[in-house]
């Protein structure tokens, strides 16, 4: 596989929540990449049409005219069960359409060319993380195969592998999933080398769907995490919400009528308060108005940054009380964290800030790292460091990361039985002894579990398999040897062997109720090919548009020019006049061409505009 990783650029990527960043080393640094709108950062938006699938910044744009068909959020669906409380929650709030698809997989029903079609979660990433791949392509002028996609620090193995299987579909060898505080330290380190010591720091992220607060002793080129607090579910759509509900009330206060079930209505207010929210981050007071919201009623009134806060501070609080958290599982005081790095677009919030820097006692934050670009810099130089790229620096770079929630099995009915502790540092290996809980037992069935509750009930379930052929005896005498094993993903292998017969049996944790399947995902990978083929020709069929047109209106400025056409016949200027009109007349009304039909069309008109293309030399 390292071989593998050898071939061609390797690139970052950050997938993030509302918004997706791509990086590649060269020349020594970390290169952000821009889109073909000249951003930095790409919506994580996919949109479905009557003609087209539009990913990034032409989904968005559309948004407010096509709702219930414009994907976004998707990552707070990846790798989630659809019976979660939390995806349940979700979706009363989305214009999309979620239903429940088989092994209680949530899936994602839109409208695409007059038929209805059904998509996971991973498959929507995966068009996004397609996206960040092209524009790494456009922008290095050659293929790219391989990258490191970074996730929040709290998402489970669940969540972790349906992203390596986002990557995949998009064509992707996904060579480390790495933890998005993680990326943002190395990025922190690297832009602090040599100057900085030994320090503790502490890096908040606040995004658009997620919180994650990791802690990390930095040394040199030494990245050693102590402990990881998160939420995969607080960021930026979560204060969007608030202000979205806070003026739905309003709305109804003054005009005594219900946005509430009208999506078109609800996006464009959505839209007006996410760019509100902006605004209040250096402004005390914004306008949030909407033309026409609904009912032909024109809709307009004031957010100041305090009664924003006041909307939120529940949600604020929650992401301090991660710190907390953090700081306790690493046994650490807060006197001796050195630096506190901010990261994500979230932490621009003035009151969050002021929040975190009360808890700190004033302490100066760290602002040094662009907040929106931080975690795809820190995995650009994994994926470089990884590829055996970059300079000596970045070579010598030494990465611990920790594991976010504890793991074990199931034992005496419901217990949980840790085998790694949470906030251990990985890779690691670590095995623990059981015996048979019956007389003349011949088979144990091993269930797998992650979180930090005392019966597995309230843990989540990441997998089983049974160990077979164990030498029937009294119960308590069999000896189980039960192995964990973690690499670098953060993805586990769990094993047993029977210690006198060496009967033994392992698995991959592969979660079956939220995972893809091999064959689910080669379909994927066969309909991403599809979709590439149509936006392929859609973007031919604009370009050989774009040429006929390019020349009709160049041919019409010339025949409108005196002195151009003083050579032309007069039966030649007419010929040549209402060809040119009818072309135009033609463009005007085509909604749907082939490309043929394009180049036919541009080949024919040449042959008529012939005798002044020679007369001007065109």
């Amino acid at each position: 596989m390292a071989e593998e990783w050898k071939e061609g650029p390797a690139i970052g990527i950050d997938l993030g929540t509302t918004y997706s960043c791509v990086g590649v080393w060269q020349n020594d640094r970390v290169e952000i990449i821009v889109n073909d709108q000249g951003n930095r950062t790409t919506p994580s938006y996919v949109a479905f049409t009557e003609n087209e699938r539009l990913v990034g910044d032409a989904a968005k744009n559309q948004v407010a005219r096509n709702p219930t068909n414009s994907i976004f959020d998707a990552k707070r669906l990846i790798g989630r069960r659809f019976g979660d409380p939390l995806v349940q929650n979700d979706i009363n709030l989305w214009p999309f359409k979620v239903i429940e698809g088989s092994k209680d997989k949530p899936m994602i029903v839109v409208s695409y060319k007059g038929e209805d079609k059904q998509f996971a979660a991973e498959e929507i990433s995966s068009m996004v993380l397609k996206k960040m791949r092209e524009i790494a392509e456009a922008y290095l002028g050659k293929t790219v195969k391989n990258a490191v996609v970074t996730v929040p620090a709290y998402f489970n193995d669940a969540q972790r592998k349906a992203t390596m299987d986002a990557g995949g579909i998009a064509g992707l060898n996904v060579m480390r999933i790495l933890n998005e505080p993680t990326a943002a330290a190395i990025a922190y380190g690297l832009d602090n080398v040599g100057r900085i010591g030994k320090r503790n720091v502490l890096i908040f992220d606040l995004g658009g769907g997620t919180a994650d607060i990791s802690l990390l002793t930095v040394e040199d080129n030494s990245f050693e995490v102590k402990a990881v607090a998160g939420d995969t579910h607080l960021g930026g759509e979560d204060f969007d919400n608030r202000m979205v509900n806070h003026f739905v009330q309003i709305f109804k206060r003054w005009h005594k009528k219900d946005i509430s079930g009208n999506a078109r209505a609800l996006r464009r207010l959505r839209t007006a308060c996410e760019r509100a929210k902006r605004i209040l981050s250096s402004a005390i007071e914004t306008a949030i108005e909407v033309d026409s919201l609904y009912d032909g009623i024109d809709f307009s009134s004031n957010i100041t940054r305090a009664k924003f806060a006041e909307l939120n501070m529940h949600l604020f609080r929650n992401s301090i009380e991660l710190v907390e958290k953090c700081l306790t599982d690493a046994e650490m005081d807060k006197k001796s964290v050195h630096d506190v790095v901010l990261t994500g677009g979230s932490t621009r919030i003035p009151k969050v800030q002021q929040l975190l820097q009360d808890f700190f006692d004033g302490k100066e934050l760290n602002r040094s790292i662009n907040p929106d670009e931080a975690v795809a810099y820190g995995a650009a130089v994994q994926a470089a460091k990884l590829s055996g790229l970059g300079n000596e620096r970045l070579r010598d770079i030494v990465l611990s990361d920790v594991t976010p929630l504890s793991l074990g099995v199931e034992v005496k009915g419901s217990d949980m039985s840790v085998v790694i502790p949470r906030n251990t540092a990985i890779p690691t290996k670590m095995k623990e002894f059981y015996s048979t809980a019956a007389d003349n037992q011949t088979e144990v069935l091993i269930s797998v579990y992650e979180g930090e509750r005392a019966r597995t009930l309230d843990n989540n379930w990441l997998g089983e398999f049974e160990l077979q052929g164990i030498p029937a005896a009294p119960r308590g005498v069999a000896k189980l040897k039960v192995c964990f094993d973690i690499d670098a993903n953060g993805i586990l292998n769990v094993s047993a062997k029977e210690k006198t017969s060496g009967t033994s049996c392992k698995i991959t944790i592969t979660n079956h109720k939220a995972r893809l399947s091999s064959e689910e995902i080669n379909r994927m990978v066969r309909e991403a090919e599809i979709f590439k083929a149509e936006d392929d020709e859609r973007r031919e069929r604009a370009k050989a548009k774009a040429a006929l047109e390019n020349f009709a209106y160049r041919m019409r400025n010339t025949i409108n020019d005196k002195e151009k056409c003083a050579k032309l016949v007069p039966v030649q200027k007419k010929k040549i006049e209402a060809a040119v009109v009818q072309m135009i007349k033609w463009l005007d009304g085509i909604q749907l061409a082939e490309v043929v039909e394009f180049e036919e069309k541009l080949l024919g008109l040449k042959l008529i505009c012939d005798p002044l293309i020679r007369a001007q030399n065109i």
